[in-house]
């Protein structure tokens, strides 16, 4: 098991909700139960399955909601790329949270390869 507050990916995903939930505070009203929805469940389902993962009893089952978080990552992404494309919100708002959702890609690929690691030398 993991200490959830002392992984870095986590630490960054709870901000990355945090970014998200301010620009989805700009989107019309009329988007509250379709897009903004879909981008709350997506975004916090990173940090809340990154956990999960943490509190798990084994490498490979941390690795498995490594790769939810990773898919709701992505989905993420492609929501707020949706929302510039709608002209719900111009770019430059949105911009950095995409940029900072891609880091988090890139984290949750290295640290499961990390983890494979780990898990073949304690297989020995």
């Amino acid at each position: 098991m993991h200490k959830v507050e002392d992984l870095k990916i986590w630490n960054k995903a709870i901000k990355l909700v945090k970014e998200v939930y301010l620009i989805i505070s700009e989107l019309p009203k009329e988007e509250k139960f379709g897009i903004v929805s879909q981008i709350k469940r997506s975004a916090v389902s990173i940090p809340s399955n990154i956990a999960e993962g943490a509190g798990r009893n084994s490498q490979k089952e941390f690795k498995y909601f490594l790769s939810i978080a990773n898919g709701s990552a992505y989905e993420l992404q492609t929501q707020l790329i949706l929302i510039i494309e709608l002209n719900l919100i111009i770019k430059e708002k949105v911009q950095p949270v995409i940029e900072l959702c891609v880091e988090i890609q890139k984290m949750n690929y290295s640290f499961q390869k990390s983890l494979s690691k780990t898990e073949l030398h304690t297989q020995y």
